[in-house]
């Protein structure tokens, strides 16, 4: 019998039906050791020596593959394609090794891009060694990421108090989000205008045309700048005559799009399918993993993380062949198309995201999986299929037309496009293409009307024309796709990354997510202009992209990873203990500076912003409190005049613990008499009916902006709840209103949840009678025992179906008796089964409720020095922990393991 070892039990499941009796196939849960939340994991001063960390779960799930071990003939490791796949694979042969199962047992490493039959038996006939170079590149990267997080965080702890920590390629992400916001801040606004003639050929058929040139002048976005100028065009091409000068037809052509990479793939479903980052790596997870197709188990897709923008040579070999079959011979372009990426550093390590099979059409799939699985599947199939088809042709027609009038000249200009042949446009038949960017298709769309026949020399009729006014408008805030397509475009993180990394932002809230668009949080703010200013050289793109192209140049053996560690910790280290004499005045100056807009914004009167509005004569300052910074006065404690630092709601603040911001006065409420006010609150913003401890109170509603709130709206929540009619069964009333635990109706006592604030306000009798008779018939009591979301699996040692439900305190995991809530910034929707485990581990171990099993004793590695340190202890909620090295999951026994990579070759 021969042990196969892969990351997942859904891929040990599907693997598993491919391979014969001969075969065992366990699962590690991921990752099996880390390095412990505490200083000295990663000791420079020992050659990086690192020490690692086994927690309870993976010391079962070691002991379980250790003990099948030994009765197996041979271990074959089937991890992931990638550098985190590889690193697992040298994890657990140093494991097995050092329990000393392995002997002289042959080990093979295989690894497959796609989860089939043929992909996997071809992997087992062709076996290699585990890849040191991908290793060492691994090692590199978490001893780069420890010795950032833990020597770097405490800088901040010290001399920001407030912010919590900083990681390598985090801090620069971070800061890419900082400086788009205070780009939007500085961006001062351009008035334009446009004009358009809607003129008429002989023949009555009529188009548009827009104003180009104007006596000589050629014509800018930003040319005709005022109302006076543009009535002046105006009023000229109302009296003027129109001549057609020239018509063009051109014929174009428009390629396809190469298939999804990882971050392309993210884009598209962020903006097809509204699916975040971490959503859409969920979902194309069980697909690559294997899904159930008519009583056999496949993996649908190829694997998900990848920068690689070619397909295998049999896969465009099938493409071609499914083109030609599904849409016609025409479709087939005389030559296959090769793709290369423009990314930097790109590796380009594997194929693109494809189809295992494109005989499996999308539709033919949609029976065998869920709605969102589908909708994802069918947005690859048709990515990958298009790019392997002809171009589409267009015929492009410009017809130029000059107006004169009293001397006066003017120039026009139409354009149309005609498809003449669709080509891979055919493949997206029920939506836009998808490898579109919204500026490609506002032009084409400017440009997709099809023009009448119009003749060179003929006269044209003027039939009206208009003048629009525009404002130029900020660049947009970054979504988590266009932040990670940056990245991807800086050459700042990898695949594998790009998820984890905009997670972990919004897990530390330094950036919060609002109708899809990231805005940094003030601590998020504080912490960029505090780096910038202080470590400028760690946060600059262009050297985190040359350090990741330096860990690439590890994984291809060029170079040695302790070199390139010993550079970095050199530099690195002297500008950390540079900041020791850092003094926290020097650090507010520079924050003052760096941070005006955000934290002295302009009164609109002309006043100067730093003057202290209670006293008049203090200057107003950041200073650092317990929970953060804040804005208060220089004349303290004469003049205690406080504000909260943040962008959210600006408006002047009074004394008090918490910073809370001065009301805003929205106007008053005509059924009571009372002002109505907007406020700040340590909770966050809320509008207010009258002043004292009967005021009436509301929070504003998740998604609804500060920026948004007027009277009308204010007086409608301040309202609530509000009677809807009465029961017309038991006469009794209907009530809507909006609770601690969102939108709900009331009726005799008994609740029934509502989707949005906004039904809240407007739902009706009907309506309102249909939801709670649905309710009843349901049944149950869902606030005590909440509806499951999802099913994820089974826990392999609390025992049970995982579910994930939406609770009173909000979303959380459950398996038996054990419930662990998930992270505030968490979507329920994008939880895994290995995430959900280890939150529920935790929780058991932290409540007594973990499953009992007899008493170990820690074990050491023979590298070990021979003064053992203790256990690793997990990390308490008073030890703040760097972001770059999160704790291990939580064990009442851990397993360390010095020496960083003595035993790494693998037999």
């Amino acid at each position: 019998m021969e042990l196969v070892i892969v990351e997942s039990p859904a891929k040990a499941k599907t693997i598993n039906k491919y391979l014969g009796s001969n075969y065992k196939v366990l699962a590690s849960f991921g990752h099996v050791r880390d390095l412990p939340a505490k200083d000295g994991s990663v000791r420079p001063d020992d050659d990086f020596a690192m020490d690692w960390a086994v927690d309870g779960p993976s010391s079962k799930r070691l002991s379980e593959i250790a003990q099948a071990m030994k009765s197996a003939d041979a271990l074959i490791l089937a991890t992931d394609p990638d550098r985190e796949g590889e690193a697992i694979s040298w994890h657990v042969l140093d494991v097995l090794r050092q329990k000393k199962v392995i002997k002289d047992k042959p080990v093979r490493r295989v690894a497959f891009n796609a989860i089939t039959k043929k992909a996997i038996l071809e992997a087992i006939a062709n076996p290699r060694e585990i890849d040191a170079p991908l290793v060492d590149a691994y090692l590199a990267r978490r001893a780069l990421d420890y010795l950032v997080g833990f020597n770097l965080s405490p800088v901040l702890w010290r001399k920001l108090p407030g912010a919590r920590s900083a990681g390598r390629v985090q801090s620069v992400a971070l800061r890419l989000v900082c400086d788009r916001e205070a780009e939007i801040e500085r961006f001062q606004t351009d008035e334009y205008w446009q004009i358009v003639a809607r003129l008429a050929t002989p023949r009555g058929d009529q188009f548009d045309a827009r104003l180009t040139a104007f006596d000589g002048e050629k014509l800018q976005r930003l040319s005709i700048g005022n109302e006076a100028r543009a009535f002046a065009m105006r009023d000229m091409l109302n009296g003027a005559a129109f001549t057609v000068q020239s018509v063009e037809a051109k014929p174009a052509k428009r390629n396809p799009s190469p298939p999804f990479t990882t971050s392309t793939l993210q884009q598209a479903a962020s903006a097809k399918l509204g699916f975040g980052a971490a959503r859409t790596m969920q979902i194309a997870q069980r697909l690559y993993e294997g899904m159930d197709v008519g009583g056999e188990t496949v993996g649908l897709i190829t694997y998900m993380r990848t920068d690689g923008v070619q397909m295998a040579g049999e896969a465009i070999d099938a493409a071609r062949v499914t083109i030609g079959g599904t849409f016609g011979a025409r479709y087939v372009p005389e030559k296959a198309r090769f793709y290369s990426t423009k990314a930097k550093n790109a590796q380009e390590a594997h194929e693109a995201i494809r189809p295992t099979s494109f005989d499996r059409h999308p539709k033919d799939m949609e029976r065998f999986l869920d709605r969102d699985q589908a909708r994802l599947y069918d947005l690859i199939w048709k990515r990958a299929i298009a790019s392997q088809m002809a171009s589409a042709e267009f015929e492009r027609t410009t017809a130029e037309i000059r107006a004169e009038n009293a001397g006066r000249t003017a120039q026009l200009r139409a354009t149309g496009s005609v498809v003449r042949f669709d080509g891979f446009i055919a493949a997206y038949q029920d939506h836009r293409d998808d490898s579109k960017t919204q500026a490609d298709q506002a032009e084409e769309d400017e440009d997709s009307a099809r023009l009448p026949e119009i003749r060179r020399d003929e006269r044209l009729d003027r039939k009206a024309v208009t003048t629009t006014q525009h404002f130029t408008e900020p660049p947009p805030r970054y979504s988590e796709a266009s932040l990670i397509k940056k990245m991807e475009e800086l050459g700042i993180g990898r695949p594998s990354t790009y998820t984890a990394t905009v997670q972990t932002l919004q897990d530390r809230q330094y950036i919060v997510q609002e109708n899809r668009k990231l805005l940094p949080d003030s601590k998020g703010r504080l912490v960029t202009a505090f780096l910038h200013n202080f470590f400028e050289r760690y946060v600059e793109y262009d050297f985190t992209a040359d350090l990741e192209g330096k860990l690439d140049g590890i994984s291809a053996g060029e170079l040695a990873w302790k070199d390139v560690l010993r550079d970095f910790w050199r530099d690195f280290s002297a500008q950390i203990d540079s900041t020791k004499e850092l003094r926290v005045t020097d650090v507010l100056d520079a924050l003052n500076e760096e941070l005006a807009p955000l934290a002295f914004p302009d009164r609109g009167d002309g006043s100067d912003p730093r003057v202290c509005p209670r006293c008049n004569q203090g200057r107003l300052s950041l200073k650092l409190g317990k929970f953060g910074a804040f804005v208060g006065c220089s004349n303290y404690p004469e003049c205690g005049y406080t504000r909260q630092l943040g962008t959210n709601l600006q408006a002047e603040g009074t004394e008090g613990d918490g910073g809370l911001n001065e009301p805003r006065e929205l106007g008053v409420d005509e059924a009571t008499g009372e002002s109505v006010t907007l406020r700040a609150g340590r909770f966050g913003p809320y509008v207010q009916r009258g002043e004292g401890k009967e005021a009436k109170r509301s929070s504003l509603p998740k998604g609804w902006l500060v920026a948004d709130i007027d009277l009308e709206k204010a007086v409608q929540l301040l309202s609530l709840p509000r009677e809807v009619g009465i029961h017309p069964e038991s006469g009794k009333p209907i009530l809507a209103g909006l609770g601690r635990y969102g939108p709900f109706l009331q009726h005799d006592g008994a609740y029934a949840n509502l989707e949005t604030i906004e039904d809240v306000l407007t739902i009706g009798l009907n309506r309102a009678v249909t939801v709670i008779a649905e309710k009843k018939e349901r049944g149950g009591r869902s606030r005590s025992t909440p509806a499951a979301i999802a099913t994820l699996g089974d826990h392999p040692d609390i025992g049970g179906p995982i579910t994930v439900r939406e609770g009173r305190f909000g979303p959380y995991v459950n398996a038996g008796k054990v419930n662990a809530t998930l992270p505030k910034s968490k979507d329920p929707t994008s939880v895994t089964l290995e995430e959900a485990i280890q939150l529920l581990n935790e929780r058991a171990e932290k409540t007594g409720k973990a499953p009992k099993k007899p008493a170990k004793k820690a074990s050491a590695s023979k590298t070990a020095a021979p003064d053992k340190k203790p256990p690793a202890k997990r990390a308490t909620a008073k030890t703040p922990k760097a972001e770059a090295a999160p704790p291990p999951r939580a064990a009442p026994k851990t397993e360390l393991v010095k020496g960083p990579r003595a035993k790494a070759k693998a037999s």
